[in-house]
């Protein structure tokens, strides 16, 4: 089995030596590009696992390339760790919002983000010992192939949106507050701020929930926390 392959886009030239040696040490081929257009033509050739990607870069900002590659098919489910000296919580929920799956500040240890690679491809890997499908009417939740379907399409949900779905979808009528949902998803090294799992469900309804006349199917308990409804002739 290869080892994992990772590219790291980012203009620091010191930090992504000394991260490159750090996590080739630890098992990970790791391409380096130190702008977005580099990153780009390395993405031209596929094959990577994961993509660490700052956000301020010499000729653009890392938000743009994410929703290029959120709005290609290619690389749509491509596992995406956003690495970035900014500090305000709207630049982290608007990174989350387009498809980022975690978020890491500057400075870091390199074993945290170490960890936080592990976590990001323990995720996206499909189960194979796992053939549970979760079934609600036009919606499955397919827990072995990390897929969630609305009438047979795929829905494009990040890794950790499919998990947060998950977690919901397994206690269908039951009130779940945000504490006991990232108790939930234990393991999960993203930043368990409110709004950052607020931002996920908004893009889980967009997408499993297309007929505005519908009930809805992940609703907001006021102070509570979040139910996913069973419709009554499910």
């Amino acid at each position: 089995m290869s080892n994992p392959r990772l590219l790291l886009v980012d203009d620091d030239a010191r930090l992504t030596a000394m991260i490159g040696d750090y996590l080739r040490k630890g098992g990970y081929e790791v391409d380096c590009a130190g702008s977005l257009a580099a990153g780009r033509e390395r993405l031209k050739t596929g094959g990577y696992d994961a993509l660490l990607l700052d956000l301020m870069l010499p000729d653009g900002d890392g938000l743009d390339l994410t929703r290029e590659l959120r709005a290609d098919p290619r690389t749509r489910r491509l596992p995406l760790l956003m690495l970035t000296a900014r500090g305000e919580p709207m630049d982290r929920i608007v990174g989350l919002e387009i498809g980022a799956d975690d978020y890491l500040g500057k400075p870091f240890e390199p074993r945290e983000l170490l960890a936080r690679i592990k976590a990001l491809l323990r995720r996206a890997a499909p189960d194979p010992t796992n053939d549970e499908v979760l079934v609600f009417g036009r919606l499955e939740v397919d827990l072995g192939a990390r897929q969630a379907r609305l009438d047979g399409k795929a829905c494009d949900l990040t890794s950790h949106q499919f998990e947060l779905l998950t977690v919901l979808a397994k206690s269908p009528g039951r009130v779940l507050s945000r504490d006991q949902i990232m108790d939930a998803l234990k393991g999960h090294p993203l930043e368990a701020f409110d709004r950052s799992i607020d931002v996920h469900i908004s893009r889980i309804r967009a997408l499993i929930e297309d007929d505005p006349k519908a009930p809805k199917r992940v609703l907001t308990v006021r102070g509570a926390g979040y139910v996913f409804a069973r419709k009554q002739d499910e």
